[in-house]
């Protein structure tokens, strides 16, 4: 088990590595010569995006969020995403993010604390709410994504395509 805790990040960001359709998505921080990446999965992308943005409208307007934050695409996760939990810490005015690590239950797991700014928070968002809509169009009717390969969908139990 190793303990990450990031209390001042330079960095705090996502990104992707593949082609659309294949994507594997990435969170990353940096604070200092200390960088981490963790695998994330897409629908826990878009909900921290949804729900770090919510939390920046409640308690205020952000100043000049960060512009340009790099993702290094080079650099391999440490461990899967398995949980994640987000808190408002009134004392110093930052929405902490933790990230624990997906193991199976009998194993320790890692953890990874994120303390970030309302700019940094707000930065995350817009950038992760764009990486999650630049996917593949979602089904009309099944609302999975359509795949250029072919879609069966289930809800006409593969007896036609779904009407575009």
């Amino acid at each position: 088990m190793s303990e990450h805790d990031l209390d001042a990040p330079d960095d705090f960001t996502v990104g992707t590595v593949g082609p659309v359709g294949e994507r594997v998505f990435m969170l990353q921080c940096r604070q200092g010569g200390h960088q981490l990446t963790l695998k994330i999965e897409k629908q826990q992308v878009a909900v921290l995006a949804s729900y770090l943005a919510r939390i920046v409208r409640e308690v205020g307007r952000p100043g000049a969020l960060p512009e340009n934050v790099a993702f290094n695409e080079d650099e391999d996760p440490a461990w899967v995403i398995g949980t994640i939990g987000v808190s408002f810490d009134e004392a110093t005015h930052r929405i902490v993010v933790v990230a624990e690590e997906l193991v199976p239950e009998d194993e320790d797991s890692s953890v990874a604390r994120f303390s970030l700014t309302l700019e940094q928070a707000g930065a995350f968002a817009i950038v992760a709410t764009g990486l999650v809509e630049a996917g593949r169009p979602p089904c009309p009717l099944c609302g999975l994504p359509l795949d250029p390969s072919g879609h069966d969908c289930p809800r006409t139990n593969g007896h036609r395509p779904p009407s575009v």
